[in-house]
Parts: C-alpha cells; sequence; structure tokens
C-alpha cells in the first residue's frame, strides 16, 4: 500500500482573491506549498503575477488573472476566465478587500466606498462561491471555501462599510454552509486579529495600545492566518469543520481594546 503524500492538497485546484498583499498573498503561497495548483487573482496586476512568477520559480503550479471584483461584470469575467483554464477549481479562498481607510466613519465614509466594500467582500464572495459551488456539485468534488471576515463583524469600530461588509460575510459563511454541506462541501472562516500588510497599516497611531490590548502582546503575520488557512481547508485536518468562523487574534477579543467611538472621531485607537 503507497503512503499519503506528505502534502496536503496534491489533488487540489485553488483559487484564490485578493493575493497581491498580506494574507490573501500568504494563503496563496501556503496553498502552493502543499501542492495545490493556484489560481490567483487580484486588482494589482504587478503585485499579483509577480506572486505567480515567483512560485513556479520554486516548482508549484501557479496561474494568476487580473480582476476587478467591485463590479458585477468585472465577477463575471474572472469565472469566465477561470472557466477557460480547464482547471476545476475545488477551493475558494476569498480574502479580497478594499483597503479601508481609518478616517471613513459614519459620516465620512462616501456612498462608492460604502458600495465597492460590500461589492468586493460580500456580493463578489457570493457570486463566485455559488458558481464555483455549481461545478463542485456537478463534478462530486469534497469542496472547500475559506472566507477572511473580520473581528468587526460583530464589533463596530466606527467604520460602517468595512463592519457591515463582514457581518454579510459571516452570515453567508453559515448559509453556504448550510446549503452545500449535503453535497460534500465545507464552508468556513478564519477572523483574523492586527495582521499588518493589506488593509491594516502597523505603523499608525494606537499600535502600541493594540499591543497592550493582545494577550500575547504582539502583532500577528499573514503567515499565521495562512497556517490556519491550510488547516482548515485540508480533508486531513477538518474534515468535520463547516460553518464556523475561527478566530484568529492572539487573545486581543478577550480585552476591552476599542472604547466607544463617536461620530466624528477618526483616530486609530
Amino acid at each position: 500500500m503507497n503512503q499519503p503524500s506528505s502534502a496536503l492538497l496534491a489533488n487540489d485546484v485553488a483559487l484564490i482573491t485578493g493575493t497581491a498583499s498580506g494574507i490573501g498573498r500568504s494563503i496563496a503561497a501556503a496553498l502552493a506549498r502543499e501542492s495545490a495548483e493556484v489560481i490567483l487573482t487580484d486588482i494589482d496586476s504587478a503585485a499579483g503575477e509577480s506572486l505567480a512568477t515567483g512560485l513556479r520559480s520554486q516548482g508549484c503550479r501557479a496561474h494568476f488573472l487580473p480582476s476587478d471584483l467591485s463590479t458585477s461584470a468585472g465577477t463575471q469575467d474572472l469565472l469566465k476566465r477561470v472557466g477557460a483554464l480547464g482547471k476545476p477549481v475545488s477551493i475558494f479562498a476569498h480574502s479580497a478587500s478594499p483597503r479601508r481607510k481609518e478616517s471613513d466613519h459614519l459620516m465620512a465614509v462616501a456612498e462608492q466606498t460604502w458600495r465597492d466594500m460590500l461589492e468586493v467582500n460580500v456580493h463578489a464572495g457570493f457570486i463566485l462561491a455559488r458558481a464555483l459551488a455549481k461545478d463542485m456539485i456537478a463534478r462530486r468534488m469534497r469542496g472547500r471555501m475559506l472566507f477572511i471576515t473580520s473581528l468587526h463583524a460583530d464589533s463596530p469600530r466606527n467604520l460602517p462599510h468595512y463592519s457591515a461588509a463582514k457581518a454579510g460575510q459571516t452570515m453567508l459563511v453559515k448559509e453556504l454552509a448550510r446549503a452545500l454541506g449535503p453535497h460534500g462541501i465545507r464552508v468556513n472562516a478564519i477572523a483574523p486579529g492586527a495582521i499588518p500588510g493589506g488593509g491594516f497599516d502597523a505603523k499608525g497611531a494606537g499600535i502600541d495600545r493594540l499591543i497592550r490590548c493582545t494577550s500575547l502582546k504582539r502583532l500577528g503575520t499573514p503567515e499565521e492566518i495562512a497556517g490556519m488557512a491550510v488547516a482548515l481547508l485540508a480533508e486531513r485536518f477538518s474534515s468535520y469543520v463547516t460553518g464556523t468562523t475561527v478566530v484568529v487574534d492572539g487573545g486581543i477579543a478577550l480585552h476591552n481594546w476599542i472604547e466607544p467611538a463617536t461620530i466624528g472621531d477618526d483616530s486609530n485607537d
């Protein structure tokens, strides 16, 4: 009897969004290291293609498809180009999200900024997940999906567009998990804590206070989120886990780390 490969995802093709930087980039690299064939996508073509090129130089199977998920047309176009690759996707990881500004509080956030945040996080996530699920079901795949949400899905931080988008993702994960579970498709989420890179600026005001309010007394890394992503997407470790959000935050949620925000307060604390 042949021994199983040590690579956790050797038979998988994974579509990962938001791969130009931060958590999405680290998840893509981690899945590739576990021998998944990865399809990377981001609005930042230069950074996305650079990652794909680097992964291929390491012997990984990687493709990059530029995309703009802030419009329905952009999301549909991505689906067409993924289909044209002829690679049946068994893993979907949705990490894409517009960069947020701490100054975009209730009275300052522009309507288009609100729309873009919900479009990328919730609408594109739903359209991609549903389309991929249809194919997984038709191919009788044991598919897996992962959404990168936030602690602010249920803890407001005076960034209404961001909190609302992440709350929407959290419920979408539950709806998908309930509907797709009978088909053998698992859907979960990770809620990261303070992770530098992507949309989080680790040099802003209030970082020292943030660290003091974290049980492990340090910021996290994108690689630490990617490690949990691999665990949740690998059947070897999480075959009976679906519909849940795993918090990876160094213990920051154990503390009252955000003082009540007021309208017009655009501080980082």
